[in-house]
């Protein structure tokens, strides 16, 4: 008798010239994971091939080498935080509910996406060799910038924030202080002897990044 719920099959050359879209949506998924465990010395093609149901030659049709794959990876997960922080739309809320959605917004999408935080090192380890050419990074950043601007001067203009905040600064901050948290959680743990990544020493420190971060605006 046949299963009830089958495996679904390889894409095979075939049915992947029939979807390239859903091919390079598979390749990239499989190589944002790999990546993320391994990093780009220790990923291998024919895993990150087999993780994504795909023949290995599919890799090098769509992205050419395991680096422009890499590349495309980064570029995938610094624009999916992107387009969610759009979505958040801050310019329709007051300057210090807005404040406080995106940062408890930027806490929360580490905890779900620990592959952003794990793939930055592994950049970061390399001196950024492989991300996208700057201007398209700085085109993709622009707009959470100018939002920040925006709220801060509308923050300072009702007296709700202080007026001499730079707003690059201000988003280092923000991601710093939940970035750290997060990269850093297994050795912190073991120094102060608190296991920090539990569920209620997540919460703790998302309050208390929220409401350092009002701190340090506040007018």
């Amino acid at each position: 008798m046949a299963a009830d719920n089958p495996s679904p099959l390889p894409l095979t050359r075939s049915r992947a010239t029939r979807d390239p879209e859903g091919t390079q949506r598979a390749l990239l998924a499989a190589a944002t994971a790999e990546f993320a465990e391994k990093g780009l010395a220790g990923a291998r093609v024919d895993e990150i091939a087999r993780r994504a149901g795909v023949n290995k030659q599919l890799v090098y049709h769509h992205f050419g080498s395991k680096e422009n794959l890499y590349r495309a990876a980064l570029e995938q997960v610094y624009a999916g935080i992107r387009a969610q922080e759009q979505a958040l739309q801050l310019s329709e809320l007051p300057p210090a509910v807005a404040m406080e959605r995106l940062v408890g917004f930027s806490f929360d999408y580490l905890v779900e996406h620990p592959e952003f935080i794990a793939l930055l090192n592994d950049e970061n380890r390399g001196r950024a060799r492989h991300l996208p050419d700057t201007a398209q990074l700085q085109d993709m950043h622009a707009p959470l910038i100018t939002l920040l601007h925006e709220t801060l001067e509308r923050g300072g203009r009702e007296g709700v924030f202080r007026t001499d905040m730079d707003p690059v600064n201000v988003y280092i901050s923000i991601a710093g202080l939940s970035y750290f948290y997060f990269s850093n959680n297994p050795t912190l743990s073991v120094i102060f002897g608190q296991e920090l990544s539990s569920a209620r020493a997540v919460a703790a420190r998302r309050r208390h990044v929220i409401a350092f971060t009002l701190a340090a605006l506040r007018a």
